[in-house]
């Protein structure tokens, strides 16, 4: 499967980094798709001439990890759980191969649609300083008490549309942990189609309409916590969760 999966990758036309600024689409609408790792195979069989790869030195398929923050009584996982519309997510993201690191904030809106901001950083900062609390307050308009939460860590490649605004992620190998809690999942895939609005004419969004695979709202973050605290409601995951777990069976 890895083989088959690089074979792809490694024959497809590339993109660099900086090329990749003219479809940043920070403002936008996210599509995720869940499968099983022996269909990503098929799928990108079927695009493979309809996109370009990014690649970074001799790198396409990236590694990426992160450290998400959330209050004390996890008020940004519990709004995504209690299905609020207006809803934020902060983490740290370091970009392996490049060794980038920045403090990124998501935020959704009533539309569905996505805004990121972001600003970089040296490294990993757990204990939050104060130029970062600033940032976060100023692009929240809130003021709140943040830890870290949760590690995740996985990889990613991402395919860039060579005729329209469009891009999407592919994550594999999704590892999450805290403190001696740790949950990995080895065959799950997430693909993330980026566009400026959502388009069901995509080659990738017909690919898999083809497979019967239809979009599947997913946070990698809420599935994430799950594991790592038990403890925390979980109603409205459970069917994800139940879903997740038969297709990497």
């Amino acid at each position: 499967m890895k083989e088959q999966l690089s074979h792809i990758i490694n024959n497809l036309e590339s993109i660099s980094l900086k090329e990749m600024d003219s479809v940043s689409l920070m403002k936008r609408t996210d599509t995720k798709f869940v499968i099983h790792e022996k269909k990503l195979i098929e799928v990108l069989e079927t695009i493979k001439d309809q996109y370009k790869v990014l690649q970074i030195n001799e790198n396409r398929m990236m590694t990426y990890s992160s450290l998400y923050f959330d209050t004390e009584d996890k008020k940004f996982y519990n709004d995504h759980h209690n299905g609020k519309i207006n809803r934020t997510k902060v983490r740290m993201r370091k970009y392996v191969e490049s060794d980038i690191c920045f403090l990124e904030i998501k935020q959704k809106d009533g539309k569905g649609k996505t805004a990121k901001s972001r600003i970089q950083i040296k490294d990993f900062e757990p204990n939050l300083p104060k130029s970062l609390i600033d940032f976060i307050e100023k692009t929240t308009s809130e003021k709140m008490k943040l830890k870290p939460i949760i590690w995740n860590k996985f990889n990613r490649i991402t395919l860039v549309n060579i005729k329209v605004k469009e891009r999407l992620t592919i994550d594999l190998n999704l590892l999450y942990k805290m403190n001696k809690s740790e949950k990995y999942y080895s065959n799950l895939v997430i693909i993330e189609v980026k566009q400026e609005r959502f388009n069901r004419a995509s080659p990738v969004v017909k690919a898999l309409k083809n497979k019967c695979i239809n979009p599947y709202s997913i946070s990698k973050y809420c599935i994430g916590m799950t594991h790592i605290y038990p403890q925390l409601k979980y109603n409205r995951f459970k069917r994800k969760l139940i879903k997740i777990n038969n297709l990497t069976a």
